[in-house]
């Protein structure tokens, strides 16, 4: 019985060191950007006296709501484009038997292999003739499909009990029908996982956006270049900028976050 208490105290002394080095740099990125401008590069662990002074640095710099707002639509847009397209795309994988069924569906995951360097000219070129480039559509179109969200939710849909969906189609249930009110409500905890994945990757992107945006700073990621200059670059606010840029993600998963646990946990039932 001691021995079992010992391993969990350390277990948990183990998570909790492990803890504190993940949330250090988000500890350290708020702690300078409450610091005076002229104690910036202060090594103290303690932002004193605290200062708002990096955040109306960086309202005047930047217009933090426009970039907020942005960004928050085009990563709401790709990822909600994302998990629709993933949901079918891996409904018909999972519940339906035709022709190359496996080949297909391997082809289809394999373009996740394809680096993005390779798909991005011919991207820039579509929009570039629809007329989409320097618009948050050019960023969010050629995103919407995402074979590693196809491969995640096929997964639990492989998982599914065949005779829930056996049994709606006896009670004369359409394939749509039974997709939105039997299969979707039993896998709410695998979406909400996968959304603040989708969401967060799509949040964090820089790339792309700094491609297809090439006259403004459109969303969060490329505003922060406003503080980066030959010469020197204004560490305040562009921690101060960078900080508000956590907080929409880490408020997505606090609300969601016992969906994403209850997932991870199902994930390893049999």
């Amino acid at each position: 019985m001691m021995i079992e208490r010992i391993r969990a105290a350390g277990s948990h002394l183990l998570l909790a060191g492990t803890a504190v080095v993940c949330a250090f740099p988000i500890y350290w990125l708020f702690a300078t950007s409450l610091r005076r401008p002229e104690d910036v590069t202060s090594l103290s662990p303690f932002p004193w006296p605290i200062s708002p002074a990096n955040y109306a640095d960086a309202a005047e710099k930047v217009d933090i709501a426009g970039l907020l707002g942005n960004t928050f639509l085009v990563a709401t847009l790709s990822a909600a484009g994302q998990l629709l397209i993933a949901l079918l795309a891996s409904y018909a994988f999972a519940m339906y038997t035709f022709p190359c069924q496996r080949l297909l569906y391997l082809a289809f995951v394999g373009t996740w292999l394809v680096p993005f360097q390779v798909t991005m000219l011919p991207n820039y070129v579509l929009l570039t003739r629809l007329g989409l480039i320097d618009s948050l559509v050019g960023v969010v179109l050629p995103t919407l499909c995402s074979a590693l969200a196809v491969l995640l939710l096929r997964q639990h849909m492989a998982s599914f009990p065949k005779e829930l969906v056996a049994a709606a189609k006896i009670d004369g249930r359409s394939s749509w029908s039974i997709l939105w009110t039997v299969v979707v409500p039993n896998l709410r905890q695998a979406l909400a996982a996968l959304a603040i994945l989708l969401f967060i990757n799509a949040w964090n992107e820089y790339f792309w956006p700094a491609v297809v945006l090439r006259r403004s700073n459109g969303v969060l990621q490329l505003g922060l270049r406003s503080f980066m200059g030959t010469e020197g670059d204004q560490w305040g606010p562009m921690m101060a900028v960078a900080g508000l840029a956590c907080l929409p993600v880490l408020a997505l998963y606090l609300l969601l976050q016992r969906h994403i646990v209850n997932a991870f946990v199902r994930s390893g039932l049999k």
